[in-house]
């Protein structure tokens, strides 16, 4: 079967550990483009957080952002779609962040915040300094997240990450369980806290509708847990060889890791 559509995670998927998307796969991508192909970003990230990628893989389609709490239109640079986390709500979670003492980032409106500069957060800031002016994404210090969310337009998520992991499922559990919200692990020490419902697969099976597609037409590549709810809807979904084995159990396809041009090697044989 020739695939319509590529859907395709950023980190731990397209992107090496360095940030880099392979060339085989930019060449393949190209490929796939010029036959007609659809390619979409299904990513975790915030959309200013996707900047040099978008540009690399020279798109036209909008990306689905932070694991399908939007959709952004960066030839139009607006919001086509959203489900947003309520405001009280983001309020309270910044209340349990304080009793628990985990920290992370909140994504609203066009700049990721944090009011206390952890491993995670510096990794990102510095990512962020290595890349072109024109590419480099908001991010700001806040004093207060809670003071942040209650002014903001729009909140997309918070992405929270902690030393101790078994804490922080705990807290994921906690919130999942008082605030009905949905948390999804996006790395192995990285929890993702959105609006109930969103999910990569929900907003990309939207989106695929509208273009006239279903979601049997569509390839997906994905590495973590909120990956799932497109691995497991796609016409085939691909797991990559660094994924966890829960991950690989439920895709339909195994490659090799994100240091492997797997990804572009499936790409010739399915979508070409």
């Amino acid at each position: 079967m020739s695939y319509r559509v590529i859907a395709l995670d950023l980190d731990g998927t397209l992107l090496t550990p360095q940030k880099t998307i392979l060339p085989e796969s930019l060449d393949a991508l190209n490929k796939a483009r010029q036959a007609g192909a659809k390619v979409v970003i299904v990513t975790g990230r915030h959309h200013v957080a996707i900047h040099p990628f978008y540009q690399a893989l020279a798109l036209n389609t909008p990306a689905i952002c932070c694991n399908g709490a939007y959709l952004y239109d960066y030839q139009a640079k607006k919001v086509l779609q959203s489900d947003l986390l309520p405001t009280a709500q983001a309020l309270r979670v910044t209340e349990m962040l304080d009793e628990a003492a985990i920290h992370g980032l909140l994504y609203v409106d066009d700049a990721m915040l944090y009011q206390h500069e952890t491993g995670h957060v510096s990794r990102t800031i510095n990512w962020g300094l290595s890349l072109p002016e024109a590419q480099r994404p908001v991010f700001r210090q806040v004093a207060s997240l809670a003071q942040a969310a209650a002014e903001a337009q729009s909140i997309w998520k918070f992405a929270l990450s902690h030393a101790d992991t078994t804490a922080l499922q705990q807290f994921a559990q906690r919130v999942e369980k008082e605030l009905g919200l949905a948390c999804e692990w996006s790395w192995h020490d990285q929890v993702d806290i959105a609006q109930a419902g969103n999910s990569k697969g929900r907003r990309l099976a939207q989106w695929v509708a509208a273009e006239g597609y279903q979601m049997s037409d569509v390839l997906a590549f994905g590495d973590n847990y909120n990956d799932l709810s497109m691995l497991e809807t796609a016409g085939l979904g691909v797991a990559m060889g660094n994924a966890d084995e829960a991950i690989k159990a439920r895709a339909g396809r195994v490659i090799g890791t994100n240091l492997e041009p797997g990804i572009a090697e499936t790409i010739y044989r399915e979508a070409l």
